[in-house]
């Protein structure tokens, strides 16, 4: 409950608020509205997630990046696989977009829950604004403690703040229980096909009761299927009541709560001595949901770079015990400046709403069509059929969001194009970096590697060589020994791969290519931290010096300077596997590209 669901369990504080003020509200709009809420939490979070999704798995993990993966493997070759990666990576960078708007929307919109406090008044926008941006401050600053030490105290919290949500919407429900007829999707069919394009609007702000749906899959890997499963249960009951509630509330005080926050307000009628309390339960829930996505943030680009879409990036391991406990400081700050920047120029929860939808609502398309292809290619006909109905409701509310984007919704893809770009120009300029690369076959190397040998005028010593692939030998290394004869009596050629699946590692040990040169391949999954002194340590290696290559880029094209310039400025990969520093020895490469 407190690593999964804080998104999606912060929705009711401002979904049927943004929702009544576009559209008036009737007992029929409020029967209407509801009965949408409920079958998009059905059909786009319980079908799609907890049902589609998660029966697709890679060694228990899930995600986007994991369908990819899934759908990548199935087909080998052709254009399907360029056009699975780009969507792939689409997916990922509207995440990333959604990564930056919901920290936004939900402390702010937890903050501006002070204006009801019995005595206090109107606050001014400025205020409000200025303490969402000090909470925001202090959330990001403690990110690189780790949130092992806090996580312990997520899921208490979280089930406070789904008790009260349910407590707070049974009673209002208990006042008006008429509106639970609203669970029949005869009044969301009704609502649709009278309000005509109205109807559509408001559609494209009911999905904001579906938004964190993904990271049910997402965490699937660190949490297990069945008791996400089995929470979402008991998350998904006390949401409805609550939204039932809400509307309950709504329609008994039709008029007297024009543009004020429903679920603040309904809390404050019920019991007014309580309302503090809540407010302060509230804003630990919406810092919670904030949490779990700089979390999902730090997951997404962590795989990223372990599938070679992402600049190397330094990581810190927060904790001994959980691999997705993880801190990437350049993550945590360039987030930091987004999300204060949306803060800046939205100022209202209200004013996010509109930019808030259409990426989580495209990433969902994106989903449920890898979803059909795969259960398409593995022969699961009768899920194909249930995806088939599930990528058309999507289709519907991505058809409703895309009247979002002339009104703040363009943020979302600006947001995305970063991301976006980045992976464009980072892949672009490692395929061209590779394509100029004049590496040589291994046969080739071997003849002349054996003519040096064979003169015995060899180092002492172990020498690591690190390289792409076993296959080929990089110019740096032909550089060292072949032009500068550095052979060293015992010398390993080291390549470490990344597999398609996030867990597991194999070493594969060539103890003889040739006399004095052997071979290690070290194959781990997207998600593992590799320790290489501990596996040279199993195999009883010890190396003396650490040789690897340092590309330096040299280009006209402009893309290729971005890349080059990234290249420059984030880590070299031996500084991603934190080796011994007083063993390394890096040789530049000029490379023109």
């Amino acid at each position: 409950m407190g690593l999964v669901f804080g998104d999606i369990g912060t929705s009711p504080i401002y979904t049927l608020t943004v929702i009544f003020i576009i559209t008036p509200p009737t007992f029929q709009n409020v029967l209407g509205i509801l009965s949408l809420v409920f079958w998009t939490l059905i059909i786009l979070v319980t079908i799609e997630y907890t049902f589609l999704a998660m029966s697709l798995s890679s060694k228990g993990e899930g995600g986007i990046i994991v369908l990819k993966e899934i759908l990548r493997s199935s087909i080998k070759r052709g254009r399907s696989i360029v056009f699975i990666t780009f969507l792939g990576y689409v997916g990922v960078s509207l995440l990333m977009g959604d990564g930056v708007i919901t920290p936004a929307i939900s402390i702010l919109s937890a903050v501006e829950g002070l204006e009801l406090i019995p005595g206090i008044g109107h606050i001014e926008q400025s205020t409000i604004v200025l303490i969402t941006i000090i909470i925001t401050l202090f959330l990001f600053s403690v990110q690189s403690r780790g949130t092992d030490k806090v996580a312990a105290s997520f899921g208490p919290i979280m089930l406070l703040w789904f008790l009260s949500l349910f407590l707070s919407g049974a009673i209002s429900l208990f006042k008006n229980p008429q509106v639970l007829t609203a669970i029949s999707p005869y009044y969301a069919i009704e609502f649709m096909t009278h309000n005509g394009i109205t109807g559509f609007f408001v559609l494209s702000e009911v999905i904001l009761c579906a938004t964190g749906g993904e990271a049910i899959y997402a965490d699937m890997g660190h949490l297990g299927r069945e008791p996400i499963r089995r929470a979402w249960y008991i998350v998904f009951f006390a949401l409805v009541i609550n939204y039932f509630g809400q509307g309950a509330f709504l329609l008994e005080h039709v008029g007297k709560y024009n543009n004020f926050n429903i679920l603040f307000t309904m809390i404050k009628s019920q019991a007014q001595f309580l309302y503090i309390p809540f407010l302060i339960l509230t804003l630990m829930a919406t810092i919670i949901a904030s949490q779990a996505m700089i979390s999902a943030m730090f997951s997404l680009v962590y795989q990223g770079i372990r599938t070679y879409i992402f600049p190397l990036m330094r990581v810190k391991y927060t904790s001994t015990h959980l691999k997705s406990q993880i801190y990437i400081a350049a993550v945590n700050w360039i987030l930091l400046v987004a999300v204060i920047l949306m803060i800046l120029i939205f100022r209202k929860s209200q004013n996010l709403a509109a930019a808030y939808g259409f990426a989580v609502t495209m990433t969902m398309a994106i989903s449920t069509f890898f979803m059909i292809w795969i259960f398409y290619r593995f022969k699961i006909k009768w899920k194909v059929a249930i995806a088939l109905f599930v990528f058309t409701v999507n289709l519907i509310f991505l058809v409703a969001v895309i009247f979002k984007i002339p009104h703040g919704g363009y943020w979302s893809i600006i947001i995305a194009l970063i991301p976006l770009l980045t992976i464009r120009i980072w892949t672009g300029g490692n395929r061209a970096v590779h394509k100029a690369f004049r590496a040589l076959p291994i046969d080739t190397f071997i003849t002349s590697f054996d003519q040096l040998y064979a003169t015995g005028n060899v180092l002492p010593g172990t020498a690591l060589f690190f390289t792409k692939d076993l296959d080929t030998i990089p110019p740096y290394m032909v550089h060292c020994t072949i032009s500068s004869n550095i052979i060293y009596e015992h010398n390993i050629l080291i390549s470490i791969a990344t597999m398609d699946k996030p867990f597991g590692m194999q070493k594969l040990f060539e103890p003889e290519i040739t006399e004095g040169l052997s071979g290690l391949e070290v194959q781990i999954g997207y998600q593992e931290k590799v320790d290489v002194m501990k596996v040279l340590k199993e195999l009883q290696i010890e190396p003396k010096v650490m040789f690897y290559g340092v590309d330096d880029v040299h280009t006209k094209k402009a893309t290729l300077k971005i890349f080059s310039l990234i290249k420059r400025i984030t880590p070299n990969f031996v500084q991603f596997l934190d080796l011994p520093y007083q063993k390394l020895h890096g040789v530049i490469t000029r490379i023109e590209i």
